[in-house]
């Protein structure tokens, strides 16, 4: 395989001025990831500060109400921040560090990233600046400003649909004027080398705590996971530990927008091959090229692009990609939140939509549905929809 690719699918496609940047990264990374020092600095924040491991948890009426498999919640909403995201933005900030970048910038859709970067930088005393789109920030009101109250500063980017992609651009531009001092912490398995096996193996935590959780818990591994795909770093972290294990089914879910006729967010499914913030991947365009404007419910899978390993795993069979619509995705929303008494966010929405697919397997099966945060910053857009 050569370096930085999954299959055909990765590389570095980036700014000649960025090239030192990710190559000091890639060199840092290789150098301390295994040491006993970084590894026991990163463990320390994750169980003293993020709250993990995170639970594996039985939703008891749940599979009582669907009447077929077993279903299990990877509660990654759990942790601090409320998302999956803080396990990514502890690992790269403590990288930043080292590198000795004082400065951070980040993209966020949802605001989860957004977040979830800004409170890590306030705990390691780093300046801190999150772009986000106009569409987002109406959208995810609640998060803006716990971004602003943990003391970063955001920076609204109103170009294209002023959405996740366009926050993506507008980080980009920023990384290369400010490069010498500045360290970005991209939020997902997407852009160039090396930033999807970095974000991979920090979110990998998940998918480690769950093999040993399902192996106390059920006395075997499960027989599926489920989990919402955008960029996707919280599915690539929950699949990975798996990957080689061939009996576990491995489900990515994807936005499909607000029915068939629309674009949605399904790279995998309506994609195709082309370069998008840095890498090679399956993205949303059109013949001649041009990314098409995406949409769904869900900010966090509002992108046109996915990371280049999922592409990957969906090219070589090892996982499946399917999609979802808003609907789907909002009864889910409620029904979990009625019967569980767990609010989902909505990007957790539509992987929890697919066990209305599979809910007439036998009962002897067990799905994980890898619950990738909650669904607090969601309900001022939730209560603008009929229901």
């Amino acid at each position: 395989m050569n370096k930085g690719y999954f299959g055909k699918y990765g590389g570095t496609f980036i700014p000649e001025t960025l090239s030192h940047a990710c190559e000091e990264l890639d060199k840092l990374y290789a150098e301390i990831k295994d040491t006993d020092e970084f590894k026991s600095e990163l463990n320390d924040i994750y169980v003293n500060y993020v709250g993990r491991p995170s639970p594996l948890y039985f939703a008891e009426s749940l599979t009582e109400y669907y009447g077929g498999p077993k279903i299990w919640f990877k509660r990654e909403d759990l942790n601090h921040t409320g998302a999956h995201k803080i396990n990514n933005t502890v690992g790269q900030a403590l990288l930043a560090k080292k590198l000795g970048k004082k400065r951070i910038i980040a993209e966020t859709g949802a605001g989860q990233h957004g977040v979830a970067t800004a409170t890590i930088c306030a705990k390691l005393n780093l300046d801190c600046v999150i772009y986000m789109g106009q569409t987002d920030i109406e959208r995810q009101e609640l998060n803006v400003f716990k971004i602003k109250t943990l003391g970063a500063e955001v920076i609204p980017v109103t170009s294209g649909t002023a959405t996740l992609k366009d926050a993506l651009n507008e980080s980009i531009r920023d990384w290369v004027t400010n490069v010498e001092d500045t360290h970005y912490i991209i939020g997902s398995v997407t852009g160039p080398h090396p930033y999807p096996t970095i974000v991979r193996d920090f979110n990998a935590i998940s998918g480690k705590e769950l093999k040993h959780q399902a192996l106390e818990q059920i006395n075997k591994l499960p027989d599926m996971i489920v989990a919402c795909v955008g960029g996707g770093s919280n599915a690539m972290g929950v699949f990975h530990p798996f990957i080689e294990d061939k009996d576990v089914a491995l489900i990515g879910v994807e936005a499909g927008g607000n029915s068939s006729m629309d674009v949605g967010g399904a790279s995998i499914n309506d994609g195709s091959q082309g370069v998008l913030h840095g890498a090679k991947t399956k993205i949303l365009q059109t013949n001649t090229g041009d990314i098409l404007e995406t949409n769904s419910i869900s900010a966090g899978l509002d992108y046109p692009g996915v990371g280049p390993e999922h592409a990957h795993l969906a090219d070589i069979k090892r996982a499946e990609y399917v999609k979802i619509y808003d609907q789907e995705a909002l009864d889910a929303f409620y029904l979990v939140s009625r019967k569980e008494g767990i609010i989902p966010a909505l990007e957790t929405a539509h992987a929890l939509a697919y066990l209305e697919k599979v809910k007439t397997l036998s009962t002897d099966v067990n799905i994980v549905v890898n619950m990738s945060g909650r669904g607090d910053k969601d309900l001022y857009s939730v209560m603008n929809n009929d229901k």
